[in-house]
Protein backbone atom coordinates (compact mmCIF):
# COMPACT_ATOMS: atom_id res chain seq x y z
CA UNK A 1 0.00 0.00 0.00
CA UNK A 2 1.37 3.42 -0.93
CA UNK A 3 1.92 6.15 1.64
CA UNK A 4 -0.99 8.04 0.06
CA UNK A 5 -3.39 5.09 0.19
CA UNK A 6 -2.39 4.35 3.78
CA UNK A 7 -3.06 7.94 4.90
CA UNK A 8 -6.41 8.10 3.08
CA UNK A 9 -7.48 4.89 4.79
CA UNK A 10 -6.62 6.34 8.24
CA UNK A 11 -8.91 9.37 7.89
CA UNK A 12 -12.19 9.02 9.78
CA UNK A 13 -15.02 11.52 10.30
CA UNK A 14 -14.96 13.24 13.69
CA UNK A 15 -17.17 11.93 16.49
CA UNK A 16 -20.37 14.04 16.73
CA UNK A 17 -20.71 13.07 20.41
CA UNK A 18 -17.55 15.04 21.16
CA UNK A 19 -19.11 18.06 19.46
CA UNK A 20 -22.26 17.65 21.56
CA UNK A 21 -20.22 17.37 24.75
CA UNK A 22 -18.39 20.57 23.92
CA UNK A 23 -21.69 22.31 23.30
CA UNK A 24 -22.89 21.35 26.77
CA UNK A 25 -19.93 23.16 28.32
CA UNK A 26 -20.39 26.18 26.05
CA UNK A 27 -24.03 26.43 27.15
CA UNK A 28 -22.93 26.56 30.82
CA UNK A 29 -20.57 29.51 30.32
CA UNK A 30 -21.49 32.96 31.67
CA UNK A 31 -23.15 34.29 28.53
CA UNK A 32 -26.45 33.96 26.68
CA UNK A 33 -26.68 30.75 24.68
CA UNK A 34 -24.85 30.91 21.33
CA UNK A 35 -23.92 34.56 21.92
CA UNK A 36 -20.31 34.09 20.83
CA UNK A 37 -21.38 32.80 17.45
CA UNK A 38 -18.69 31.17 15.37
CA UNK A 39 -16.14 31.27 18.19
CA UNK A 40 -18.26 28.56 19.78
CA UNK A 41 -18.27 26.62 16.51
CA UNK A 42 -14.47 26.73 16.41
CA UNK A 43 -14.23 25.46 19.98
CA UNK A 44 -16.65 22.59 19.30
CA UNK A 45 -14.75 21.61 16.21
CA UNK A 46 -11.38 21.70 17.97
CA UNK A 47 -12.74 19.32 20.61
CA UNK A 48 -14.04 16.95 17.93
CA UNK A 49 -10.86 17.12 15.80
CA UNK A 50 -8.40 16.51 18.61
CA UNK A 51 -10.55 14.19 20.70
CA UNK A 52 -9.63 16.30 23.75
CA UNK A 53 -12.42 17.78 25.88
CA UNK A 54 -10.02 20.57 26.84
CA UNK A 55 -8.03 21.24 23.66
CA UNK A 56 -5.20 23.74 23.62
CA UNK A 57 -3.19 25.49 20.93
CA UNK A 58 0.45 25.24 21.92
CA UNK A 59 2.21 25.33 18.55
CA UNK A 60 1.25 26.97 15.26
CA UNK A 61 3.04 26.05 12.03
CA UNK A 62 2.52 27.56 8.58
CA UNK A 63 3.85 25.39 5.75
CA UNK A 64 4.60 27.50 2.67
CA UNK A 65 5.19 25.29 -0.37
CA UNK A 66 7.09 26.81 -3.30
CA UNK A 67 7.14 25.64 -6.91
CA UNK A 68 7.43 26.93 -10.46
CA UNK A 69 5.02 26.39 -13.34
CA UNK A 70 5.78 25.78 -16.99
CA UNK A 71 2.59 27.57 -17.95
CA UNK A 72 4.24 30.82 -16.83
CA UNK A 73 5.91 30.76 -20.26
CA UNK A 74 2.48 31.58 -21.75
CA UNK A 75 2.49 35.07 -20.22
CA UNK A 76 -0.35 34.54 -17.75
CA UNK A 77 1.20 36.46 -14.82
CA UNK A 78 2.23 40.04 -14.17
CA UNK A 79 5.54 38.78 -12.74
CA UNK A 80 8.39 36.74 -14.25
CA UNK A 81 9.12 33.20 -13.08
CA UNK A 82 12.26 34.34 -11.23
CA UNK A 83 10.06 35.92 -8.56
CA UNK A 84 9.32 32.47 -7.11
CA UNK A 85 13.00 32.01 -6.25
CA UNK A 86 13.34 35.58 -5.02
CA UNK A 87 10.31 35.26 -2.75
CA UNK A 88 11.60 32.02 -1.24
CA UNK A 89 14.72 33.93 -0.20
CA UNK A 90 12.49 36.70 1.17
CA UNK A 91 10.56 34.12 3.25
CA UNK A 92 13.82 32.76 4.61
CA UNK A 93 14.95 36.29 5.45
CA UNK A 94 11.74 36.98 7.36
CA UNK A 95 10.65 39.91 5.19
CA UNK A 96 7.50 38.67 3.48
CA UNK A 97 3.85 39.19 4.39
CA UNK A 98 3.58 35.69 5.79
CA UNK A 99 6.56 36.27 8.06
CA UNK A 100 5.00 39.42 9.51
CA UNK A 101 1.58 37.85 10.10
CA UNK A 102 3.06 34.61 11.40
CA UNK A 103 5.00 36.60 13.99
CA UNK A 104 1.75 38.34 14.89
CA UNK A 105 0.04 34.95 15.32
CA UNK A 106 2.97 33.36 17.16
CA UNK A 107 3.40 30.86 14.32
CA UNK A 108 6.50 29.29 12.84
CA UNK A 109 6.92 29.43 9.06
CA UNK A 110 8.37 26.39 7.31
CA UNK A 111 9.33 26.98 3.68
CA UNK A 112 9.33 23.91 1.45
CA UNK A 113 11.03 23.75 -1.95
CA UNK A 114 8.88 21.12 -3.61
CA UNK A 115 9.29 22.28 -7.20
CA UNK A 116 11.26 25.49 -7.67
CA UNK A 117 13.32 25.65 -10.86
CA UNK A 118 16.42 26.67 -8.93
CA UNK A 119 18.96 24.98 -6.69
CA UNK A 120 19.19 26.93 -3.44
CA UNK A 121 22.31 27.16 -1.34
CA UNK A 122 22.15 25.69 2.13
CA UNK A 123 19.94 28.01 4.13
CA UNK A 124 18.40 27.86 7.55
CA UNK A 125 14.68 27.22 7.41
CA UNK A 126 14.44 25.80 3.89
CA UNK A 127 13.06 22.28 3.74
CA UNK A 128 14.24 20.51 0.58
CA UNK A 129 11.63 18.12 -0.79
CA UNK A 130 12.03 18.89 -4.48
CA UNK A 131 10.13 16.55 -6.79
CA UNK A 132 10.26 18.57 -10.02
CA UNK A 133 12.22 21.57 -11.29
CA UNK A 134 8.97 23.29 -12.12
CA UNK A 135 6.05 21.63 -13.86
CA UNK A 136 5.74 21.25 -17.63
CA UNK A 137 3.59 23.66 -19.63
CA UNK A 138 0.05 22.30 -19.18
CA UNK A 139 -1.08 24.03 -22.37
CA UNK A 140 1.06 21.57 -24.31
CA UNK A 141 0.57 18.43 -22.21
CA UNK A 142 0.34 17.16 -18.61
CA UNK A 143 1.92 19.39 -15.97
CA UNK A 144 3.32 16.31 -14.17
CA UNK A 145 3.32 12.56 -14.38
CA UNK A 146 1.02 10.71 -11.98
CA UNK A 147 4.13 9.49 -10.17
CA UNK A 148 5.43 13.03 -9.68
CA UNK A 149 2.04 14.25 -8.44
CA UNK A 150 1.85 11.37 -5.97
CA UNK A 151 5.39 12.06 -4.72
CA UNK A 152 4.42 15.69 -4.08
CA UNK A 153 1.34 14.58 -2.13
CA UNK A 154 3.41 12.13 -0.12
CA UNK A 155 5.90 14.90 0.72
CA UNK A 156 3.04 16.81 2.33
CA UNK A 157 1.88 13.70 4.19
CA UNK A 158 5.41 13.19 5.54
CA UNK A 159 5.53 16.77 6.84
CA UNK A 160 2.21 16.33 8.60
CA UNK A 161 3.31 13.09 10.26
CA UNK A 162 6.61 14.64 11.35
CA UNK A 163 5.13 17.77 12.92
CA UNK A 164 1.74 16.67 14.26
CA UNK A 165 1.32 16.40 18.02
CA UNK A 166 -0.80 17.50 20.97
CA UNK A 167 -1.68 21.18 20.77
CA UNK A 168 -0.38 21.65 17.20
CA UNK A 169 -2.35 23.50 14.53
CA UNK A 170 -1.21 23.66 10.90
CA UNK A 171 -1.69 26.33 8.25
CA UNK A 172 -1.14 26.08 4.51
CA UNK A 173 0.61 28.55 2.24
CA UNK A 174 2.25 28.65 -1.17
CA UNK A 175 4.39 30.57 -3.60
CA UNK A 176 4.58 29.97 -7.32
CA UNK A 177 4.38 32.50 -10.13
CA UNK A 178 1.43 31.69 -12.43
CA UNK A 179 -0.12 29.25 -9.94
CA UNK A 180 -3.62 30.77 -10.13
CA UNK A 181 -3.73 29.39 -13.68
CA UNK A 182 -3.45 25.69 -12.72
CA UNK A 183 -5.65 26.30 -9.68
CA UNK A 184 -8.37 27.76 -11.91
CA UNK A 185 -8.08 24.80 -14.27
CA UNK A 186 -8.48 22.42 -11.33
CA UNK A 187 -11.59 24.22 -10.07
CA UNK A 188 -13.19 24.04 -13.49
CA UNK A 189 -12.27 20.36 -13.86
CA UNK A 190 -13.61 19.38 -10.43
CA UNK A 191 -16.77 21.48 -10.32
CA UNK A 192 -17.76 21.80 -13.96
CA UNK A 193 -17.91 25.58 -13.65
CA UNK A 194 -16.88 27.57 -16.70
CA UNK A 195 -13.33 28.85 -17.00
CA UNK A 196 -14.67 32.43 -16.99
CA UNK A 197 -16.52 31.84 -13.70
CA UNK A 198 -13.50 30.49 -11.83
CA UNK A 199 -10.62 32.54 -13.22
CA UNK A 200 -9.54 35.79 -11.61
CA UNK A 201 -6.73 38.25 -12.21
CA UNK A 202 -4.16 36.65 -9.90
CA UNK A 203 -1.30 39.10 -9.51
CA UNK A 204 -3.42 41.94 -10.92
CA UNK A 205 -3.05 41.28 -14.65
CA UNK A 206 -4.42 43.65 -17.29
CA UNK A 207 -7.30 42.86 -19.67
CA UNK A 208 -5.09 41.54 -22.46
CA UNK A 209 -3.20 39.19 -20.15
CA UNK A 210 -6.47 38.05 -18.61
CA UNK A 211 -7.82 37.05 -22.01
CA UNK A 212 -4.60 35.13 -22.63
CA UNK A 213 -5.00 33.39 -19.28
CA UNK A 214 -8.55 32.30 -20.11
CA UNK A 215 -7.43 30.94 -23.49
CA UNK A 216 -4.49 29.07 -21.92
CA UNK A 217 -6.71 27.38 -19.32
CA UNK A 218 -9.27 26.37 -21.94
CA UNK A 219 -6.51 24.95 -24.15
CA UNK A 220 -5.01 23.04 -21.20
CA UNK A 221 -8.36 21.49 -20.31
CA UNK A 222 -9.00 20.55 -23.93
CA UNK A 223 -5.50 19.11 -24.33
CA UNK A 224 -5.44 17.10 -21.09
CA UNK A 225 -9.12 16.22 -20.56
CA UNK A 226 -8.89 15.84 -16.76
CA UNK A 227 -11.48 13.51 -15.22
CA UNK A 228 -13.08 14.79 -12.00
CA UNK A 229 -13.52 11.21 -10.79
CA UNK A 230 -9.72 10.80 -10.82
CA UNK A 231 -8.39 13.50 -8.44
CA UNK A 232 -4.76 12.42 -8.79
CA UNK A 233 -5.13 12.61 -12.55
CA UNK A 234 -6.57 16.13 -12.37
CA UNK A 235 -3.65 17.20 -10.20
CA UNK A 236 -1.08 15.64 -12.53
CA UNK A 237 -2.61 17.01 -15.71
CA UNK A 238 -3.41 20.61 -14.76
CA UNK A 239 -2.11 21.10 -11.22
CA UNK A 240 1.14 22.11 -9.57
CA UNK A 241 3.74 20.68 -7.23
CA UNK A 242 2.91 23.08 -4.39
CA UNK A 243 -0.83 22.40 -4.79
CA UNK A 244 -0.10 18.66 -4.52
CA UNK A 245 2.06 19.22 -1.45
CA UNK A 246 -0.77 21.14 0.20
CA UNK A 247 -3.22 18.34 -0.64
CA UNK A 248 -0.82 15.91 1.03
CA UNK A 249 -0.41 18.08 4.11
CA UNK A 250 -4.21 18.17 4.49
CA UNK A 251 -4.49 14.40 4.05
CA UNK A 252 -1.70 13.81 6.54
CA UNK A 253 -3.12 16.27 9.07
CA UNK A 254 -6.54 14.62 8.83
CA UNK A 255 -5.02 11.18 9.33
CA UNK A 256 -3.23 12.50 12.44
CA UNK A 257 -6.33 14.31 13.81
CA UNK A 258 -4.58 17.65 13.54
CA UNK A 259 -6.55 20.83 12.73
CA UNK A 260 -5.43 22.53 9.54
CA UNK A 261 -6.22 26.09 8.48
CA UNK A 262 -6.35 26.41 4.70
CA UNK A 263 -5.32 29.70 3.15
CA UNK A 264 -6.82 31.14 -0.03
CA UNK A 265 -7.41 30.21 -3.66
CA UNK A 266 -4.33 28.07 -4.38
CA UNK A 267 -4.41 26.28 -1.04
CA UNK A 268 -8.11 25.58 -1.44
CA UNK A 269 -7.44 23.92 -4.80
CA UNK A 270 -5.19 21.52 -2.88
CA UNK A 271 -7.92 21.09 -0.27
CA UNK A 272 -10.50 20.32 -2.97
CA UNK A 273 -8.22 17.66 -4.42
CA UNK A 274 -7.76 16.08 -0.96
CA UNK A 275 -11.52 16.27 -0.39
CA UNK A 276 -12.19 14.46 -3.65
CA UNK A 277 -9.84 11.71 -2.48
CA UNK A 278 -11.54 11.40 0.93
CA UNK A 279 -14.42 13.74 1.84
CA UNK A 280 -13.77 13.19 5.57
CA UNK A 281 -10.85 15.66 5.37
CA UNK A 282 -13.50 18.38 5.51
CA UNK A 283 -13.93 17.70 9.24
CA UNK A 284 -10.33 18.75 9.92
CA UNK A 285 -10.21 21.87 7.71
CA UNK A 286 -10.81 25.46 8.75
CA UNK A 287 -11.29 27.74 5.72
CA UNK A 288 -9.36 30.84 6.72
CA UNK A 289 -10.88 33.47 4.45
CA UNK A 290 -12.80 34.26 1.29
CA UNK A 291 -10.32 35.24 -1.40
CA UNK A 292 -10.90 37.94 -4.00
CA UNK A 293 -10.18 35.27 -6.63
CA UNK A 294 -13.45 34.41 -8.41
CA UNK A 295 -13.29 30.63 -8.14
CA UNK A 296 -12.57 30.49 -4.43
CA UNK A 297 -16.17 30.71 -3.24
CA UNK A 298 -17.15 28.00 -5.73
CA UNK A 299 -14.57 25.64 -4.22
CA UNK A 300 -15.58 26.40 -0.66
CA UNK A 301 -19.26 25.87 -1.41
CA UNK A 302 -18.54 22.57 -3.17
CA UNK A 303 -16.97 21.31 0.08
CA UNK A 304 -19.50 22.94 2.40
CA UNK A 305 -16.85 25.13 4.04
CA UNK A 306 -17.64 28.55 5.49
CA UNK A 307 -14.68 30.98 5.53
CA UNK A 308 -13.74 32.65 8.79
CA UNK A 309 -12.62 36.04 7.41
CA UNK A 310 -13.49 38.21 4.41
CA UNK A 311 -10.81 40.88 4.10
CA UNK A 312 -10.34 41.11 0.30
CA UNK A 313 -7.09 39.16 0.61
CA UNK A 314 -5.34 37.67 -2.42
CA UNK A 315 -1.68 37.44 -1.44
CA UNK A 316 -1.39 33.76 -0.59
CA UNK A 317 1.77 32.57 1.21
CA UNK A 318 -0.38 31.50 4.19
CA UNK A 319 -1.29 35.03 5.27
CA UNK A 320 -5.01 34.33 5.67
CA UNK A 321 -4.26 31.14 7.56
CA UNK A 322 -2.05 32.99 10.04
CA UNK A 323 -4.79 35.54 10.75
CA UNK A 324 -7.51 32.91 11.10
CA UNK A 325 -5.42 30.89 13.56
CA UNK A 326 -5.73 33.73 16.05
CA UNK A 327 -9.53 33.64 15.77
CA UNK A 328 -9.70 29.86 16.19
CA UNK A 329 -7.47 30.08 19.24
CA UNK A 330 -9.74 32.79 20.67
CA UNK A 331 -12.63 30.31 20.47
CA UNK A 332 -10.59 27.67 22.26
CA UNK A 333 -9.64 30.12 25.02
CA UNK A 334 -13.26 31.13 25.53
CA UNK A 335 -14.18 27.46 25.87
CA UNK A 336 -11.35 26.69 28.31
CA UNK A 337 -11.04 29.86 30.37
CA UNK A 338 -14.48 31.45 30.65
CA UNK A 339 -16.26 30.71 33.92
CA UNK A 340 -19.44 28.68 34.07
CA UNK A 341 -22.54 30.06 35.78
CA UNK A 342 -21.89 27.75 38.71
CA UNK A 343 -18.23 28.75 39.11
CA UNK A 344 -19.01 32.47 38.95
CA UNK A 345 -22.13 32.35 41.11
CA UNK A 346 -24.16 33.98 38.32
CA UNK A 347 -27.84 33.17 37.90
CA UNK A 348 -28.65 31.29 34.73
CA UNK A 349 -31.30 32.17 32.17
CA UNK A 350 -34.76 31.19 33.35
CA UNK A 351 -35.72 27.73 32.18
CA UNK A 352 -32.17 26.81 31.17
CA UNK A 353 -32.06 24.00 33.67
Amino acid sequence: MSKLDEALKEIKPVNPELMAGAQQRLDCLTKPKDSLGRLEEFARRMVAITGQMRPAVRKRIIFTFAADHGVADEGVSAFPKEVTRQMVLNFLGGGAGINVLARHAGAEVKVIDIGVDHEFDEADGLIRMKVVNGTANMRKGPAMTREEAEKCIEAGISLAREHAGPGVIFGTGEMGIANTTPASAMVSAFTGASVEDVTGRGTGIDDRTYETKLAVIKDALKMNRPDASDPLGVLAKVGGAEIAGIAGLIIGASAMRTPIVVDGFISTAGALCAYRMNPAVKDYIFASHNSVEKGHRIMLESMGLDPILDLNLRLGEGTGAALAMTIIEAGVKIYNEMATFGEAGVSEEKGQR
